[in-house]
């Protein structure tokens, strides 16, 4: 953002700063911003604070780098013992996801690069994204063998429609900045060089209309959304456990580690 800041507030790899009724929470894990069960608590934790700021009208979400988030940042482990581990840690995580579901605040995201997987469900926290043409999303869950998470299959058939998220979550294809604003996966389309700007320009003007009106709008918009979220993330959950277990899903990250094709048998 440009201009003069004040109340810079660092919550971990999460910075956010308050200026002029726009809260910009920032994430600071150059260059692709994966994510882990710490920065989404981060997140969360600076989604309260900057809901809780009544200075605040608007949230602007962004990432340091090339890369918005270009998803989780979790060691694959196949030890039975480890899996109960790692399905607590993401139950915990998707917890903290919901918490930023419940800011009463409108978000603006601007999204300049990669956005895949729980990245992905990351993006769609926001009510808005700004994105750059160089944008990348996609959920590319089942290329890894396993069930999408982050809520996806609950926001992602919201936002762009039934049939076009099922061709994303069936088959992990990746759009760009370009395909998204045509599919509504994007409302604005900016160039790299001006993104933050543009971003801003919407945040302002969400911020110069009665903030009272507009949250009361937000909240009757998206009622119920949060714990919708909270319910499906539950399902995921299961889901991904069981599908961790299989023998497709250690052949798909090795697959994708490799950058090759994923050779699946279905076990």
């Amino acid at each position: 953002m440009n201009g003069l800041t004040s109340n810079v507030i660092r919550y971990g790899d999460v910075s956010l700063t308050t200026r002029q009724h726009i809260a910009s929470v920032e994430i600071h894990r150059p260059p692709h911003n994966y994510f882990d069960l710490e920065l989404i608590r981060n997140l969360a934790d600076a989604f309260e604070a900057a809901d809780a700021d009544a200075r605040n009208r608007v949230l602007v979400l962004s990432g340091e780098g090339k890369s918005f988030c270009a998803g989780a940042r979790f060691e694959p482990s196949f030890d039975e013992a480890d899996h109960e581990i790692l399905s607590g840690r993401v139950k915990l995580l998707y917890e903290h996801a919901v918490r930023m579901f419940r800011c009463r605040k409108p978000i603006v995201a601007a999204i300049q690069g990669a956005a895949v997987g729980g990245g992905l469900g990351l993006a769609l926290v926001a009510d808005f994204r700004v994105v750059a043409p160089e944008a990348r999303f996609a959920a590319n869950f089942v290329k890894l063998g396993l069930h999408p998470g982050f809520g996806l299959t609950y926001t992602l058939p919201r936002i762009i429609g039934y049939q076009r998220a099922s061709l994303m979550l069936y088959t992990g294809r990746r759009i760009t900045g370009t395909e998204a604003v045509a599919w509504q996966l994007g409302d604005i389309l900016a160039p790299l060089d001006r993104l933050p700007e543009e971003a801003e320009k919407l945040a302002r003007e969400i911020a110069e209309a009665a903030p009272l009106a507009v949250c009361s709008t937000r909240a009757t918009m998206r009622q119920h959304l949060a714990d919708a979220v909270l319910a499906q993330t539950n399902q995921e959950l299961a889901e991904q456990l069981r599908l961790s277990r299989t023998a497709d899903h250690r052949e798909g990250v090795e697959a994708v580690a490799a950058r090759r094709l994923g050779q699946f048998h279905g076990r």
